[in-house]
């Protein structure tokens, strides 16, 4: 009997870790969003809890952690117990450019992380004052290199894809500029319309409202083609700027050593949510194409694309202020 205990507890152990897997979720989810309250990822956080909700028979509680470009939200989400009652959605630059640019960053987006989902693929702005000088993305630039000092441009955050956007304005089009970082897209969008930032890197959710109301201009959209919430406003390609036709794209995590039917279970609840029409029309409102994928394309996707993205960042000269 003595030399069979270890085998007992081992069996028990098993068993129970089985049975709270089985009844996962029994209890509140917190979902830990990199954005502030108001921004596009918050938003789009908002929208998949509300439904996932309903899915899992449990509240799905957003907790917003921004801050540091998306390091501080990560870095909660990466120490949680993996037992599945935390997850995180987030954007690219937490798991490539933040790998990339800096050398002391508190998790690793491969070992720390549970791949769950691709949530979907967003497109951004570049946003003027209502009264600037310049209507169009060209003359923007004029303006820009006739100006005598750099052009203030915000963004939420060193290393976020906004950030590398701007990095690609000043070394491919030769516009001075001085990267202003921001904790979210709301707060840069008032600092451009109050004038004490000249332009920003921005969501449809929050300039489209804005720039129909006559209080900001919106100069182009980012990706290879126009967004079909916004038909009417040319990309960066169509305006003789070509090299932001990249999709950035946001996802679903949980922390590394979740077991793997959670990990399962979350997708496709998440893949179910993203497929109701109610949900995706939403999404593509506030400028983001759903996806929805199950974890091991997701990790492939990342495998095959962080490269890409590794090489297009060093390039730019892109570097954490």
């Amino acid at each position: 009997m003595i030399h069979r205990f270890p085998l007992i507890v081992a069996l028990v152990l098993f068993a129970t870790a089985a049975h709270a897997q089985d009844k996962w979720p029994s209890r509140p989810i917190r979902l830990i969003s990199t954005s502030v309250a108001g921004g596009n990822i918050d938003v789009m956080c908002r929208i998949i809890a509300e439904r996932l909700s309903t899915r899992l028979g449990q509240p799905v509680v957003i907790d917003n952690r921004p801050g540091a470009a998306t390091v501080l939200g990560t870095a909660e989400a990466a120490k949680a117990p993996p037992d599945g009652y935390t997850f995180l959605i987030t954007i690219m630059s937490s798991m490539v450019g933040n790998r990339v640019l800096r050398k002391n960053l508190p998790y690793d987006p491969v070992r720390d992380f549970e791949p769950v989902t691709q949530i979907s693929t967003g497109n951004v702005l570049l946003i003027g004052p209502a009264n600037a000088a310049y209507r169009d993305l060209k003359g923007f630039v004029e303006w820009a290199k006739k100006l005598g000092r750099p052009v203030s441009y915000g963004s939420i955050g060193v290393g976020t894809s906004l950030h590398l956007f701007g990095v690609i304005l000043e070394k491919e089009y030769g516009v001075p500029l001085n990267h202003v970082p921001y904790k979210g897209e709301v707060q840069a969008t008032n600092d451009v319309m109050n004038g004490s930032l000249d332009v920003a890197w921005v969501s449809i959710l929050v300039a489209k409202p804005l720039a129909a109301a006559g209080k900001i201009q919106a100069l182009a959209i980012t990706g290879p083609k126009r967004f079909s919430a916004w038909p009417e406003l040319a990309t960066f390609a169509e305006q003789g700027f070509p090299g932001f036709e990249m999709p950035v794209w946001g996802g679903a995590y949980l922390p590394a050593g979740t077991p793997r039917p959670i990990v399962e279970r979350l997708s496709r609840e998440i893949v179910e949510v993203l497929h109701t029409p109610e949900v995706s029309d939403k999404l593509i409102a506030i400028g983001q194409v759903p996806i929805g994928n199950t974890p091991e394309e997701f990790a492939e996707n990342y495998r095959r694309d962080f490269p890409r993205w590794e090489a297009l960042i060093k390039a730019s000269g892109a570097q954490v202020e």
